[in-house]
């Protein structure tokens, strides 16, 4: 499986601190907040990294993370030259994966314990893919998730009134298939390819598995969840707990 870390957007909710630099390498506990994604998927045993961020903050992004080597990983990095949504973002992975199963995280979530037991439970799944969902306070940020008993039967992108108080936090894995399925997604309103909409799609398909998260996630988008994120980190001094 490889790993591909999604950085980049404007961070305009965090401004002015994104005045002066990209939002993903802001400090988080100890360290600049790249590193979190990075140790993640290396925790999970994924060692072949993309990280794809803008234009005007990939010089800043390379400096910062080097070849992967002061992570046992290796990295490669690729531009997302206009901000088109999640789907948009991933889209520009399709040679870098060649093939194989990927595991996405955005690159401003923040995990207290290590992911690769969610990265275990889709290795059991034959195809398809996996999502990681958290109960929340505040459903209406995210995508949020109908249940039934046994599966995802919905997902709904920031709904005024959600169907229930689980988010799909920004963890995905991903069959082969999924650059497909992008192709096939049309624009959202908000004029951006929406990972929800390809979530959807492996719901028709019957083949959306999905985990519940444990312990602490943050999103650390906004001041209030980045002032979280740093609280988390700090209080592990940046070690991801197993």
């Amino acid at each position: 499986m490889k790993g591909v870390i999604l950085a980049g957007g404007l961070g305009s909710r965090l401004y002015p601190l994104t005045k002066a630099t990209n939002k993903h390498l802001l400090p988080v506990g100890c360290e600049p907040m790249l590193f979190h994604p990075i140790r993640q998927l290396v925790s999970a045993g994924i060692e072949d990294i993309l990280v794809v961020t803008s234009t005007q903050h990939m010089g800043d992004v390379v400096r910062c993370l080097g070849s992967g080597a002061d992570f046992d990983c290796k990295l490669s990095y690729k531009v997302q030259e206009e901000a088109g949504g999640i789907a948009h973002a991933l889209a520009l992975a399709e040679d870098f994966a060649f093939g194989s199963k990927i595991c996405v995280i955005l690159g401003d979530n923040i995990f207290e314990f290590s992911i690769k037991p969610y990265a275990d439970n889709f290795d059991k799944q034959k195809s398809g893919a996996h999502v990681l969902l958290k109960e929340v306070g505040d459903p209406e940020r995210y995508g949020v998730a109908a249940l039934d008993e046994y599966q995802v039967i919905d997902i709904e992108e920031k709904p005024v009134n959600p169907k229930s108080s689980f988010a799909v936090v920004g963890l995905y894995f991903y069959d082969e298939h999924v650059f497909d399925i992008i192709r096939s997604t049309d624009a959202s309103e908000r004029g951006e390819m929406e990972i929800t909409a390809v979530n959807n799609i492996y719901i028709r398909k019957k083949q959306l598995g999905f985990s519940i998260c444990q312990g602490r996630w943050t999103d650390a988008g906004t001041f209030d969840s980045l002032f979280e994120a740093n609280q988390l980190l700090m209080a592990s001094q940046n070690r991801i707990m197993t």
